[in-house]
């Protein structure tokens, strides 16, 4: 089965064709960066403007480069949620209106469950596994017990990791985007150079949870209480001291997870999953087993939908055409597992 699949959740616009879940015969991307570079973020009204021009034209060349044509595609699966709403509904709505006029199967997909399928693409993986979805907007340790079946077990209690790296990369007029440019700035500073503060979560139940509102305030307000007075503060070294306590923040609850519930198999997504030093320090775990999207695969692409779309459609499982976007996800609180359908 060929599926279409369609991204548009954030400043990405994205189509790619998956054959049987797994085969990629198309994935392209056309990145918004910069037309928004010069605002050191995302704005969305020009986001979802961009998707609206590029959508078809994208589409277009994911099927040219798959050597196809729409009516050979068997299903069409499209992000519903989470994400930017004008975003969300350019692609939704395209993927909605092509699939009724085609009269192919059509599915709703869930971004974040996209970011957790996307190492799917390239490995073989057995349930269940410990999630990590770390990005922008989220911070998720989680039990994954099938592609549509995760039980949360710790989330952000205020900003997640991706956000973080923007602010402060934003504050130090680092460039954009914050997340790649600190991650090489860190390759050449020392990560001695200030001792950042742990965040201390007391409140019961909050074992497994992250915090990165302490950091972020401290980094970019409060330099100079953690800073090493031998050494310079130099652009490297305040990205480098950042980056290492950003990560070790994501470490301690996640090896913690993993000591609990006896997983030994832990499987990233999202795009702070592209950060070096979080792929590195968890590589150096010999008792885990640690699993990464390829660098492609863990920022915003439409082949980790395509792929999810796939495993919904092979059981009978399609959207009606009334399913609508939404900027936010039910279920992914630590109050059990999500439900089954985006």
């Amino acid at each position: 089965m060929k599926v279409l699949g369609i991204e548009s959740s954030c400043d990405e616009t994205a189509a790619s064709i998956v054959e049987d879940g797994k085969t990629i015969l198309s994935n392209k991307v056309a990145t918004q960066i910069p037309f928004h570079e010069i605002y050191q973020g995302v704005v969305p009204e020009i986001a979802s403007r961009k998707h609206i021009e590029w959508i078809l034209p994208v589409v277009k060349e994911a099927l040219k480069d798959a050597n196809l044509t729409i009516q050979d595609v068997d299903g069409i699966a499209a992000t519903a949620c989470p994400g930017l709403m004008g975003s969300l509904l350019v692609g939704l709505t395209f993927a909605k209106t092509l699939a009724w006029s085609l009269q192919k199967p059509f599915i709703a997909v869930n971004h974040m469950l996209g970011h957790l399928y996307a190492a799917h693409l390239t490995e073989d993986i057995q349930y269940p596994y410990l999630g990590l979805l770390v990005s922008g907007g989220h911070s998720i340790i989680c039990k994954v017990h099938n592609f549509d079946d995760i039980e949360v077990l710790g989330t952000t209690i205020d900003d997640a990791p991706g956000e973080a790296f923007d602010k402060v990369a934003k504050f130090y007029q680092f460039g954009y985007p914050g997340g790649v440019i600190i991650d090489k700035l860190a390759k050449n500073g020392d990560p001695h150079a200030a001792n950042f503060p742990m965040p201390i979560i007391h409140n019961e139940g909050h074992t497994y949870d992250v915090s990165y509102s302490g950091l972020k305030t401290a980094v970019i307000n409060q330099t100079e209480l953690f800073w090493n007075p031998e050494y310079e503060k130099t652009p490297e070294n305040i990205a480098a001291a950042f980056q290492d306590r950003a990560v070790k923040i994501l470490l301690r609850p996640l090896l913690q997870a993993a000591r609990d519930t006896g997983l030994t198999t832990i499987v990233a997504g999202g795009g702070v999953a592209a950060n070096s030093l979080l792929r590195q320090k968890l590589a150096e775990q010999k008792d885990l087993t640690c699993i990464f999207p390829p660098l492609k695969f863990c920022t915003d692409n439409a082949a980790m939908i395509a792929g999810l779309g796939y495993q919904y459609l092979s059981r009978g499982i399609t959207s009606p055409y009334t399913v609508g976007a939404s900027p936010r996800v039910q279920g992914f609180s630590k109050k059990g597992r999500r439900p089954k359908k985006a």
